[in-house]
C-alpha cells in the first residue's frame, strides 16, 4: 500500500511493507472428513473448499489460497500416522502372555488322566457302537476354524490398512479358541463320560470282562485309547468351531453391516454360512459315534458364548453404528481428531493475536505522522 506524503517530510514516496495474508485456518470439519473416509468407521465425505464458484475463488488473495493449500496437506493425516503392528502388539504384550499361558494349561489338561466313571454290564447296550474313523481330523479343526479365519482378516486388512483391525481380529480369535480348549478339556476331565464306541475301546477284541460283583467293566485295551473313551463331554470338535468360526460370523456381521435396517438377506446368509460350516462338523462326531448329541449340543453353546464375549471385548457390537472397526481405532481417531482440534484453536489464537498487534503498530505510525 503506497501513503501520500506527509507536509513537512521528505518530498521521496515513503512504502510500507505488506504483510503477508494470514495463513488459512484449517477447516475442521475437512480434516474430520478426509480422516473418516480413510481410517473411521463410516464413509464421511468431505467438505471440498478447494472447489468454490469462481467468483469466490477470486475475490480470494493468492498467497490465502497458496497457503491455505499448505497447511491442510501438512496437516492431513497420513498411512505414516498410524502406528505399526509391533507398536500395536507391544501394547497388548501382557495378552499375547495369557495367550502362551493358556496354551501351557490346555496342554496339561490333555496330559493328565480323566475322570473313570462307572460303566456297568447294563450300560454296554449305549456304549457298543461301532469304531470309526473321524469324518474331520483333529488337524483339520484349527485350519477350518482359526487358520481360515485369519486369512479373511488378511484380505480385509490389505484392502483397508487398518492395522487395529487385523491384531485384535487376531488375537480376539486365538482367545476366543483357547479359552474355549482350556474350558472344553477342563470339563473333559472332570465329568469322564465315555464316549458312544467305548465297548471296543474296553475290549478291542470283543471279549467283555466285567466284575462279579460290581459287575463293572475290566478293560484289556490299549490305555491310551481307553483314556481317550472316557471324554465324551463335551465335543472338542464342536467348541473349536463354534469358537472360531462364531467369532468370524460377528467379524463378518460387523464388516458388512448385517444389521443396517435396510433387510439385505444375502448379509444374514453370509454370515450364517461360517456357523453352517461349524453345525456340519458337530454332526459329523455324531454320526462317527464319537460323541452322544448332548455333548455335542453343550460344546456348540460352550464355542459361541466364548467368541461372543471375545468379539465384544475388542469390536463394538454389529449392530452400533461404530461396529465396523474396533474401540482400539475409534478411541485413536479420537484422540488424533482432538489433537487437530487442539493445534486449530491454538493457531487461531495466535493469528488473532499477531493481527491485533498489526493493528496497534499501524495505529502507533499514523499517530506519529500526524505529530510530524
Amino acid at each position: 500500500m503506497i501513503r501520500s506524503p506527509i507536509k513537512g517530510s521528505s518530498s521521496k514516496v515513503k512504502s510500507k511493507p505488506t504483510t503477508p495474508a494470514p495463513p488459512a485456518l484449517l477447516d475442521l470439519a475437512s480434516f474430520r472428513g478426509s480422516w473418516s473416509a480413510h481410517y473411521s468407521y463410516r464413509e464421511v465425505p468431505s467438505e471440498d473448499h478447494h472447489h468454490q464458484p469462481a467468483a469466490a475463488a477470486a475475490a480470494v488473495p493468492l498467497e490465502m489460497q497458496a497457503s491455505h493449500g499448505a497447511a491442510a496437506a501438512a496437516a492431513a493425516p497420513a498411512c505414516s500416522s498410524l502406528p505399526t503392528m509391533r507398536k500395536v502388539a507391544r501394547s497388548h504384550a501382557w495378552d499375547w502372555v495369557a495367550l502362551l499361558l493358556l496354551v501351557a494349561v490346555d496342554v496339561l489338561l490333555n496330559v493328565i488322566e480323566p475322570f473313570h466313571r462307572f460303566v456297568g454290564a447294563g450300560m454296554m447296550t449305549d456304549l457298543r457302537y461301532p469304531m470309526k474313523s473321524n469324518t474331520v481330523p483333529v488337524w483339520a479343526v484349527p485350519i477350518v476354524a482359526v487358520i481360515g479365519p485369519m486369512i479373511i482378516f488378511v484380505i480385509i486388512y490389505i484392502r483397508r490398512r487398518n492395522v487395529y483391525d487385523l491384531h485384535h481380529a487376531i488375537l480376539g480369535i486365538l482367545f476366543a479358541v483357547l479359552i474355549t480348549s482350556v474350558l472344553t478339556d477342563a470339563i473333559k476331565d472332570a465329568v469322564g463320560r465315555p464316549r458312544p464306541n467305548f465297548f471296543w475301546r474296553c475290549f478291542p477284541d470283543g471279549k467283555a470282562v466285567y466284575n462279579n460283583i460290581t459287575t463293572g467293566v475290566i478293560c484289556h485295551g490299549d490305555p491310551s485309547v481307553i483314556k481317550e473313551g472316557h471324554k465324551s463331554f463335551p465335543s472338542g470338535h464342536t467348541s473349536w468351531s463354534f469358537a472360531g468360526l462364531g467369532f468370524l460370523s460377528w467379524y463378518l456381521a460387523g464388516k458388512i453391516t448385517v444389521f443396517d435396517r435396510r433387510g439385505h438377506v444375502a448379509k444374514l446368509c453370509v454370515v450364517l454360512l461360517p456357523l453352517l460350516v461349524a453345525a456340519l462338523i458337530a454332526i459329523s462326531r455324531v454320526d462317527d459315534y464319537w460323541h452322544h448329541w448332548q455333548d455335542v449340543c453343550t460344546g456348540g453353546v460352550l464355542g459361541l458364548v466364548v467368541a461372543s464375549v471375545c468379539y465384544l471385548q475388542f469390536f463394538p457390537a454389529p449392530s452400533d453404528e461404530k461396529g465396523l472397526w474396533p474401540h482400539a481405532h475409534l478411541r485413536f481417531v479420537s484422540e488424533q481428531e482432538r489433537e487437530e482440534e487442539s493445534r486449530t484453536q491454538t493457531q487461531r489464537s495466535t493469528e488473532t493475536a499477531g493481527a491485533r498487534t498489526s493493528h496497534e503498530l499501524d495505529a502507533l505510525e499514523a499517530g506519529r505522522r500526524d505529530q510530524l
